[in-house]
């Protein structure tokens, strides 16, 4: 079902940092921070992933989803929707339900054998294709999925994800650079607000984290060059 309501924009960012942090997705350690794919540490990480688990949940962000993708490209931007392999999927298949659009997904690499395709699913030239994923860091995956999808023809010049870290200025400037622009439901900084008025963690642990994402580099290079 297409929504219908819409909620404002920062009670759908304060709805949605709870809902995480209700199932467990939301992890902070400032002891032993856990390591980025760069390598680097970091005292938060969260698994959105496990979204998929709770229907509730799950229904309620779809909504929010759709309902801000429409509310800021517009109610017929897309004639299709894609989600990038493989977090973006699930989410990719429920976003399109409720747009009542076709729904494909874009492989991260072409597999290998028969068709060779990175895309899979109904998607051609002149399509109007919103790129589905989780979550955000950089951008760098959403580049990379956004140029197989712009091989076929297709225009793709949105993405919309639950979450997007919110704590890298340069990630909505490169993604721009590339003719993007991104929708998210909610970022770092709306979690540890929600986390902050729940207790849902420790004062000196939610202290450390407020300062990592005041200066997420300088607290990693500290942490690198004392471990």
């Amino acid at each position: 079902m297409i929504p219908s309501s819409f909620p404002a924009k920062e009670e759908i960012a304060r709805l949605t940092a709870g809902m995480l942090l209700e199932i467990g997705a939301v992890h902070f350690n400032a002891a032993e921070p856990f390591t980025l794919a760069s390598g680097k540490p970091s005292p938060t990480y969260i698994d959105c992933r496990k979204l998929i688990s709770y229907p509730r949940i799950r229904a309620t962000l779809m909504d929010f989803l759709a309902a801000t993708v429409m509310r800021e490209a517009g109610f017929e931007a897309f004639t299709n929707v894609a989600g990038g392999e493989t977090a973006g999927i699930p989410f990719a298949a429920m976003v399109a339900e409720r747009l009542a659009l076709p729904m494909t997904y874009v492989r991260k690499k072409p597999k290998g054998y028969g068709r060779n395709a990175r895309i899979e699913g109904v998607m051609g030239e002149g399509d109007r294709v919103l790129l589905v994923e989780d979550l955000t860091t950089d951008g760098g995956s959403k580049i990379g999925f956004v140029e197989a999808i712009r091989e076929t023809g297709a225009e793709c010049a949105h993405t919309a994800v639950i979450f997007y870290y919110g704590i890298f200025p340069e990630t909505e400037v490169t993604l721009a650079a590339h003719g993007i622009s991104l929708h998210a439901l909610c970022t770092w900084h709306d979690v540890l607000a929600e986390a902050r008025a729940r207790a849902a963690f420790d004062p000196a642990t939610l202290e450390e984290v407020a300062a990592f994402l005041a200066d997420p580099r300088a607290w990693q290079e500290a942490r690198m060059k004392s471990g």
